[in-house]
């Protein structure tokens, strides 16, 4: 739009009956004033007021113009309005992408508060293993797990992601513990793959100190970790997954740790991106903020390996 401070200029004038006065209001000098109302005219090729040395009167040409340009500037002050207001109290759809497990056990239980707490926000969550690219699908925030790269995107870590290895008691009993990981062979492995990826290897020690990987034999792949966990469960083999998957049957007793001193995954972490830090819509904002906080407060999150081996 062209010539705003003369559009400013001319209708503070008009509310003001002189330069002067329209001048005091603006912040600017009498000479700006009248000087920004003259370029307007000339880039209009009309003339808009009829000067006197006392008072500012509008010609036909003006009247049309207010009418027009006043209607334009209400409009503008009902969308900054309405800007602010949003602002002020969150409102319209936030895009949560975020993996199957973790959505279900982290995310999911957020909502009923958060739709309680900002009645006006629509919230969308996608459950979904897969990378996603937040710029060109529309989403707002995304939660995944490993190692952040380097991007244009706000990475926020909330915590670590402890691997263990893992089988149910009761296959156990049937097949014995391993006590080295070339002892897997002999066992069943169930594996996890991350969509069209290889299937994840599993890290150990050797008697030098130093870290091998090993692609175990699998007898069942899946992309899913509750799916690895419900295999487990079902007496199927030995998985790999996150402690904080693990935990609850863990401590129970239903899941036993398997080659703990030598197990060695290393050390993954949960992480929480959005598109910009700065000029963040507060509808996005005060979810980030509410997940980082719920996150942050969940002590099973933030469970090391020590941690367990010290209560088992």
């Amino acid at each position: 739009m062209k010539n705003l401070h003369g559009i400013s200029a001319f209708l503070e004038s008009v509310n003001s009956g002189t330069f002067t006065v329209a001048a005091e209001r603006l912040g600017v000098s009498t000479a700006a004033v009248s000087k920004n109302v003259a370029v307007l005219e000339r880039q209009l090729g009309v003339r808009l007021f009829n000067r006197s040395t006392r008072r500012l009167s509008l010609t036909d040409e003006g009247q049309v113009f207010l009418d027009m340009a006043g209607s334009a500037v209400h409009l503008l002050e009902e969308a900054v309005a309405k800007m602010s207001q949003a602002q002020a109290s969150p409102s319209g759809t936030v895009r949560i992408s975020v993996g199957m497990s973790f959505g279900r056990r982290w995310v999911i239980p957020l909502l009923p508060g958060l739709a309680e707490k900002y009645p006006q926000l629509k919230l969308e969550v996608d459950l979904d293993n897969r990378p996603v690219d937040l710029l060109a699908s529309g989403v707002d925030i995304a939660v995944r797990s490993g190692v952040v790269e380097p991007s244009n995107l706000v990475a926020r870590r909330f915590c670590e992601q402890p691997l263990v290895l893992l089988a149910s008691a009761g296959y156990l009993a049937e097949a014995g513990m391993p006590t080295t990981p070339e002892a897997l062979i002999d066992h069943r492995c169930i594996c996890m793959r991350w969509t069209d990826k290889p299937v994840s290897p599993w890290h150990f020690k050797d008697g030098h100190g130093s870290v091998v990987a090993i692609t175990p034999r699998a007898q069942m792949v899946a992309s899913d970790p509750d799916a690895l966990l419900d295999l487990v469960l079902a007496d199927v083999g030995i998985a790999q997954l996150a402690l904080n998957v693990a935990w609850p049957y863990l401590r129970s007793g239903a899941l036993k740790l398997v080659m703990a001193d030598l197990h060695h995954p290393g050390e993954g972490e949960m992480v929480l991106y959005y598109p910009h830090r700065q000029h963040m819509a507060r509808r996005v904002k005060v979810v980030v903020d509410e997940l980082l906080t719920h996150f942050g407060q969940a002590t099973d999150l933030h469970l090391t390996r020590a941690d367990v081996l010290a209560r088992l």
